[in-house]
């Protein structure tokens, strides 16, 4: 059934791309003649490289370009659609400053979005500093994303999402990410019991100046496409390789959900403050039951569907 959507979603996807995109010219033709406000824009633009490092079993390395948007969401009119607002990302990270939305925006009709960040700033007089992040990862092709609170400095979550079919549920994420200014760069390696720290991911990118940036519909345009051809690509290689296939948790532990909660909590080296039930944040399509978690009074998670096309 899940090979079923992802064929359907590939060839919806194709067709609708292609459409949107013989339009997308005259579009650009019509906003050129409109003024440029670039300077007062809620949005800031960053382009750099995507690298991904796996040891074991086998080595396979690989990079890709990426273009990322970096939306101030205090200033934008709304937030882009199945994300979080400033006040939801305030209220979860328990901060009182700036929230600031890293994605890739959908372009001619689809999203692809493996990794969303959302830097939230607390107010100490006249300054600011980043004190959380929280991070959405979605999963590819099974449309599940879990949202969790980290500390940007460095932290180790207990890993919570079946991200890759060739990656077991055991082990942890360690993450980092810098306050993005003229350079921004993002840091999960996977520690595992068994293969030790065999997997790392980095994103490193720079601010796009916004004089060299007309049309955001045409400097985005494809990247989310491109993504995903790389995501199935490798993970086909993978595969050529004789790596094992992981089949998902759900089919043959549905506790694995809360198992990574208990897996977190020993991390914290504290006992649970408990689970709740979070209907704030409950959206169309998502499970009826919503798991979140509060260890340490900051640790939150987060499952839910993604929307449909998955992003």
């Amino acid at each position: 059934m899940e090979l079923l959507y992802l064929l359907c979603s590939i060839v919806s996807t194709f067709f609708t791309s292609l459409a949107l995109s013989l339009l997308l010219p005259f579009h650009a033709l019509l906003r050129r003649g409109r003024p440029s406000r670039a300077s007062d824009s809620p949005v800031s633009l960053y382009q750099g490289t995507v690298w991904h490092e796996r040891r074991r079993p086998v080595h396979h390395a690989f990079n890709y370009s990426v273009r990322y948007a970096f939306i101030d969401l205090d200033r934008t009119l709304q937030p882009p659609p199945d994300h979080l607002s400033a006040n939801e990302a305030r209220r979860i990270a328990e901060t009182n400053g700036p929230v600031f939305l890293l994605t890739i925006p959908r372009s001619v009709g689809y999203e692809q979005n493996p990794l969303s960040l959302y830097y939230c700033y607390d107010l100490e007089g006249s300054t600011q500093h980043l004190k959380k992040c929280i991070a959405e990862v979605t999963n590819t092709p099974w449309g599940e994303r879990v949202s969790f609170v980290f500390n940007p400095n460095s932290d180790l979550v207990a890993k919570p999402l079946h991200v890759s079919p060739f990656m077991d549920m055991l082990g942890n994420w360690r993450i980092r990410a810098n306050a993005p200014g003229e350079n921004l760069i993002v840091t999960i390696s996977v520690q595992h019991p068994e293969l030790g720290d065999y997997f790392v991911a980095t994103l490193k990118a720079k601010r796009v100046p916004s004089s060299m940036v007309s049309d955001h519909a045409m400097f985005f345009w494809l990247m989310p496409h491109k993504v995903a051809v790389w995501i199935y690509w490798h993970a086909l290689k993978l595969w050529w390789n004789n790596v094992t296939f992981v089949q998902h948790p759900r089919y043959s532990n549905p506790a694995y959900r809360e198992e990574a909660l208990i897996r977190d909590q020993k991390l914290q080296c504290c006992p649970a403050v408990g689970w709740k039930n979070d209907n704030n944040l409950q959206v169309e399509g998502s499970e009826p039951r919503s798991l979140a978690g509060r260890i340490n009074g900051n640790r939150w998670f987060k499952w839910r569907d993604a929307k449909w096309p998955w992003s």
